[in-house]
């Protein structure tokens, strides 16, 4: 609601400082959308608060592993006991190797640590490689992002210009039209109809101080429907990941016992399949980032068809079809914007293509069911409020 608010007096005041001048002072423009709307597609701040969250949560991996450590050596003497009687009712041979996993399993345990941070050092690869290729197309969307809305800004001044122009026209008309009420004929009459009734029009259709502000709505909304989506995977990897270290001992130290041999290795799947999260969403935003360029560019030559390359010289006609449609926008980009975040939440389904795990897709099921029952509510919270 605070965002609103801003954003409806940020347009107000464009609105009257648009009647005053016709040069953009883009450096302010951009400061203010920056205010508004953050400082690029994906605040940076978030991000590295993120980033910040996660490495601090990892550091609390040894909360319960003097509780594992005392699991895993009751198990041993289990499992232990279970082969000596084996051997000793003359079921099994004498076999070394078995008898050994139980000390490899507890030397994991104590240097948990360490191991957590080898398992997970191939998907930090991944995930390095993939943010900087997303960071380097980011840094030209929000490039393109900006030149846009000074576009838009000179759209804005230009169509508030004309608006100034026809209501010029208007009260010239009603001295003009009342004049040649007492002085001449109806066909003269009907002449000056013909010339002023499209100016009149052109007035109503330009009326555009509401249009700007439901534009940058739609925009807004648009690009925090996207941040959401990227936050909410970010957070979802933080939590799971973060899980799986904490409580991960207890999976090892009952490894031990052989009815539960593969539970060490089904956390190994499901903790590399969390930690590929990072690594396919900067991957998705990469290429989400291709289609904002392309969606940016696209919407930029058609503003600069309609203000010129400067944003000085605009086509009243196209500039009277573009204000008609109701916003001030082609609809391009927050289209893609939503698009993007519909794609993020394609993150787990794809880890798990590469990392075969049922566990975290049924997790990740559950937790967007969840997220879709809140916002259900909160949807029909806010209709009975209104």
């Amino acid at each position: 609601m605070k965002k609103i608010v801003l954003l409806l007096a940020f347009t107000l005041l464009l609105s009257a400082r648009s009647f005053a001048q016709t040069a953009i002072d883009t450096t302010s423009y951009k400061q203010s959308l920056q205010f508004l709307q953050g400082n690029g597609v994906y605040e940076e701040g978030v991000m590295v608060f993120l980033t910040g969250l996660k490495a601090s949560i990892w550091s609390h991996f040894s909360m319960f592993i003097g509780d594992a450590q005392a699991l895993a050596a009751i198990f041993m003497i289990i499992f232990f006991s279970i082969k000596s009687y084996e051997m000793m009712v003359g079921d099994k041979k004498l076999e070394i190797m078995p008898l050994l996993r139980p000390f490899g399993l507890a030397m994991i345990i104590l240097w948990w640590g360490a191991f957590t941070k080898v398992v997970a050092f191939p998907t930090d690869l991944v995930a390095n490689q993939t943010e900087i290729m997303y960071q380097s197309e980011q840094s030209t969307v929000d490039d393109l992002r900006f030149t846009r809305a000074n576009l838009m800004l000179a759209v804005a001044n230009s169509l508030y210009t004309y608006q100034a122009q026809t209501e010029v026209a208007e009260k010239e008309s009603d001295t003009w039209y009342g004049q040649a009420w007492d002085s001449v004929t109806s066909t003269v009459k009907e002449g000056i109809s013909t010339v002023i009734s499209p100016l009149l029009e052109l007035k109503n259709r330009l009326t555009i101080g509401m249009q700007l502000l439901l534009t940058q709505l739609l925009e807004l909304l648009g690009i925090w429907i996207l941040r959401i989506a990227v936050y909410i995977i970010f957070m979802i990897q933080i939590i799971y990941s973060s899980i799986l270290i904490i409580l991960g001992p207890f999976s090892v130290a009952v490894s031990i016992l052989p009815a539960f041999r593969d539970s060490f290795t089904t956390w190994i799947a499901r903790f590399v399949s969390v930690n590929l999260y990072s690594g396919i969403a900067y991957l998705i935003m990469y290429l989400c980032g291709l289609m904002q360029e392309y969606a940016l560019q696209s919407e930029i030559s058609k503003y600069q068809e309609l203000v010129g390359t400067n944003g000085l010289s605009a086509n009243l006609e196209k500039m009277a079809w573009f204000a008609s449609n109701g916003i001030l926008s082609f609809g391009t980009v927050i289209i893609v914007f939503l698009i993007g975040a519909i794609c993020m939440f394609t993150v787990p389904s794809i880890s798990t293509w590469i990392i075969s795990t049922s566990g975290v897709t049924s997790a990740t099921s559950s937790a967007g069911r969840g997220a879709a029952t809140v916002m259900t509510v909160a949807r029909r919270a806010a209709g009975s409020f209104i």
